[in-house]
């Protein structure tokens, strides 16, 4: 699942000598640190400088992890702490640009007026040519009210802006589809699907981006009903495709089959539901479900959910347990039932560790981490797209997810996310099954 996480780059130097950046290294995993990307800057004879990433939980947690690093032993220290996050977006990170290069007024005749006249009238003859002589067709809009966004929940539709144009780079690189974001200064339902409505002429889909729930619900089901194009609401269908198939892959390495488990789903958000939702279309024994909103609970039992009286319950009677609830530390070690198959995935502090959860006896578990909806949304619009499909269906996310476990190498949950070939073996599945139905 996508979360909020603070992350920085550190300027560290260490003697040259053998052993010295792997007490670094001990040094910020003793304290939950996770290393990212690692550059060498300099080596020098004495001593080398490195640029290393890292990803904590906030300011506090970077700043012990600093003064432990400084405090290793002589010649070991940071010199400088950056953001090259908020450098790489300076700018911001998309732009439109030509397809098309002119350089002669033979070239601009055809590309704009008088040429451009005669494919205008192509059009207005029969409108579905729009498919092949505009960019209609493969371009998506990436629709927020900024309500939702990662970890951070609504901090309006401006500040949520990074993660549209985020989505928008995700798109190009890993299914050449144009996304451009379209940010709504409202909340009201009706004003969202009625803006939504009236610009989606110029869009071959719909991606709705970070809206909240549970007006995220009625949004997706009216433009899905009302709209002739896809429309898809990744923090519901995205999270559970993915989720789906890092279910498939435990049950795998646990030797526990899907379809005969009693599944439970612990928070029934946006994300939660679809899960649940997933679930019971893949044709899952039984999904409980459980969370403090009694509405959340209405929504899973009127698909066919069933609510669980107690946390404790759910967790004493369910095989595969999920948890989407953004609390750490909810899921207790002696809740655990021997051989169950744990993915607690919210960011970037799970309900319980996969650590603590395997010492307590589960068969399997997982953290979110890898659990990315970057796995799912190129592939399953690039797959529409490409079928000229005009909705996203259950056996189109299925056949995605299938795509993700069999994409998979033995060992892992999921594939790595910027695998190229994982984006074109669900875009082909999808467009499989939207070409056959």
């Amino acid at each position: 699942m996508e979360s909020a996480e603070y992350m920085r780059n550190l300027i560290i130097e260490t003697p040259s000598s053998p052993g010295n950046f792997a007490k670094v290294a001990l040094a910020i995993g003793s304290l939950e640190g996770d290393i990212g990307d690692i550059q060498t800057i300099k080596i020098g004879t004495s001593s080398t400088i490195r640029d290393v990433s890292i990803n904590c939980r906030d300011k506090a947690h970077l700043d012990k992890i600093v003064e432990t690093i400084n405090h290793i032993g002589e010649g070991i220290a940071v010199h400088a702490v950056t953001d090259d996050v908020l450098q790489a977006h300076e700018g911001g990170k998309i732009h439109m640009k030509s397809r098309m290069e002119i350089r002669s007024l033979g070239d601009l005749r055809r590309v704009y007026t008088p040429g451009v006249a005669n494919v205008c009238e192509t059009i207005k003859k029969d409108p579905e040519q729009a498919k092949y002589f505009t960019g209609i067709s493969n371009t998506v809009a990436i629709v927020t009210d900024g309500t939702a966004i990662l970890g951070l929940g609504d901090i309006g539709p401006v500040a949520g802006m990074p993660v549209m144009e985020g989505k928008s780079v995700l798109f190009d690189q890993f299914a050449g589809i144009s996304g451009v974001p379209i940010l709504l200064d409202t909340t009201d339902p009706d004003e969202i699907v009625n803006t939504v409505k009236n610009i989606y002429p110029g869009f071959g889909g719909i991606l709705l981006e970070d809206i909240g729930s549970p007006h995220c619900f009625e949004v997706e089901e009216r433009l899905k009903k009302e709209l002739p194009i896809p429309v898809m609401h990744d923090d519901q269908h995205g999270t559970a495709v993915v989720t789906l198939a890092s279910i498939l892959s435990a049950c795998r390495q646990a030797g526990v089959k899907l379809a005969d488990s009693v599944v439970g789903q612990i928070g029934l958000g946006a994300a939660g539901l679809a899960i649940s939702r997933m679930l019971i279309e893949y044709g899952v024994k039984e999904v409980h479900g459980i969370d403090r909103d009694e509405e959340a609970c209405v929504r899973l039992e009127s698909h066919g959910g069933v609510i669980a009286d107690s946390l404790e319950e759910l967790m004493g009677t369910c095989d595969i347990v999920v948890a989407t609830t953004g609390v750490s530390g909810l899921i207790k070690p002696e809740m655990v039932r021997e051989g169950q198959v744990i993915l607690a995935l919210s960011n970037p502090n799970a309900e319980i560790t996969p650590e603590a959860a395997l010492e307590a006896g589960a068969a399997f578990a997982a953290d979110g981490r890898l659990v990315n909806n970057i796995l799912g949304f190129p592939g399953i619009f690039r797959g529409v797209l490409n079928a000229h499909a005009k909705d996203i269906t259950y056996p189109m996310l299925i056949a995605a997810a299938l795509a993700i476990v069999d994409s998979t190498k033995s060992g892992d949950l999921v594939p790595h996310p910027l695998d190229p070939t994982v984006h074109e073996n669900v875009a082909e599945a999808v467009e499989r099954v939207a070409t056959e139905g």
